[in-house]
């Protein structure tokens, strides 16, 4: 979605930019699919039509217990698929000219002020700038000898669509159980999207995501309802395996990193989404500074670096925070509780996790 993104912004201002992507479009992806407003005027200045009716204007809390509260969220967002998304994102870069190739990325090098990147088929494609925007872990995080893939992740996340009638379309809920949490929320084709992280803990007692959403995450009241209700529309679940929330650097090897690979929020926050997109502008207009002559590579890098810590720092340090806090049984009932019996605090958690309308 941030390489998308870059990809049509650049290709707009006139550069040649190729997508490098192992999938085809469109396909599912791991996501909570809960876009905020806050990027949307920036998607509609890159003349990219959202096809959803989908509006989203409140946050659900529930508890394992079955306590539930909900809250107006100040902005609000759009409920959107990442399968419809990253298409209608793929096409409007193709109409302004990117190419894009399916394949997957083996190693990027740099050496005399340019890039080398090396696919799995041996083909070779040279660059002034790389644009890192493959998720969570890839790896090419391996290659790059990135830190936080040395350390064992305690998460799994793992999502699936759902056909259940009368969810409210307003309405995006996040519900604690025991080892874990899911989002759910209403997509543009109006299938509920359910998308969980729990700890390998919790989940290696049963091994199983059917077994385990019958005997964990059932234990919430609210979502026991929902699946024994829900029909599944999915063949199985999707998961992804070694979420980490450590900290990443933005810039590696010279390679601006954008999303997930620049920094994971936690689910909580609810703001990983417009926080991609955020940040392939903030890349692709240092980018553009470059190559009108503005800025030298070391200083493009350096304001990245800056840009991101001053964007994204506070939300990510919050999201790691109460992901410290849930990691502990004795103080995620504590935390959970707390936020439950509290609008204010959970009001201030969406404060600080979400930003302002992004500026053209």
């Amino acid at each position: 979605m941030a390489g998308l993104t870059a990809a049509i912004q650049l290709t707009k201002e006139n550069y040649r930019v190729l997508v490098i992507e192992r999938e085809s479009y469109p396909h599912h992806k791991v996501c909570g699919e809960y876009l905020s407003n806050e990027i949307v005027p920036y998607l509609q200045y890159l003349g990219v039509k959202l096809p959803t009716d989908i509006s989203i204007d409140t946050l659900q809390f529930t508890t394992q217990k079955g306590r539930s509260l909900q809250i107006p969220l100040p902005l609000g967002g759009k409920g959107i698929s990442r399968y419809v998304l990253d298409d209608t994102l793929y096409k409007r870069a193709i109409v302004l000219g990117a190419t894009v190739i399916f394949n997957t990325v083996r190693s990027i090098k740099y050496m005399g002020d340019e890039f080398t990147v090396e696919t799995d088929e041996d083909l070779r494609y040279q660059a002034s700038f790389v644009i890192g925007a493959y998720g969570k872990r890839s790896n090419i995080d391996k290659f790059l000898d990135r830190s936080f893939v040395l350390k064992n992740s305690p998460w799994l996340a793992v999502k699936a669509h759902y056909k259940f009638d009368g969810f409210p379309d307003n309405l995006v809920g996040l519900h604690n159980f025991d080892g874990g949490y899911g989002g759910l929320s209403k997509t543009e084709s109006g299938a509920i999207n359910f998308c969980y992280l729990t700890t390998y803990t919790s989940f290696k007692k049963v091994r199983d995501i059917e077994n385990f959403n019958a005997s964990m995450v059932a234990r919430n009241p609210f979502l026991a309802r929902f699946l024994k209700d829900a029909t599944p529309l999915f063949e199985k679940p999707l998961s992804i395996a070694q979420v980490s929330f450590e900290p990443k650097k933005a810039v590696e090897n010279h390679i601006l990193m954008c999303g997930d690979t620049a920094g994971l929020i936690h689910p909580l926050c609810g703001n990983g989404m417009a926080m991609a997109i955020h940040s392939a502008k903030i890349a692709s207009e240092l980018i553009d500074d470059y190559f009108k002559g503005t800025m030298d590579r070391g200083r493009i890098e350096a304001m990245y670096c800056q840009k991101w810590a001053h964007t994204f720092g506070k939300r990510l340090r919050t999201g790691r925070y109460l992901q410290s806090l849930l990691m502990s049984p004795k103080t995620a009932g504590i935390v959970v509780t707390t936020v439950a019996k509290s609008p204010r605090i959970l009001k201030e958690i969406v404060r600080r996790t979400h930003g302002s309308p992004l500026e053209l």
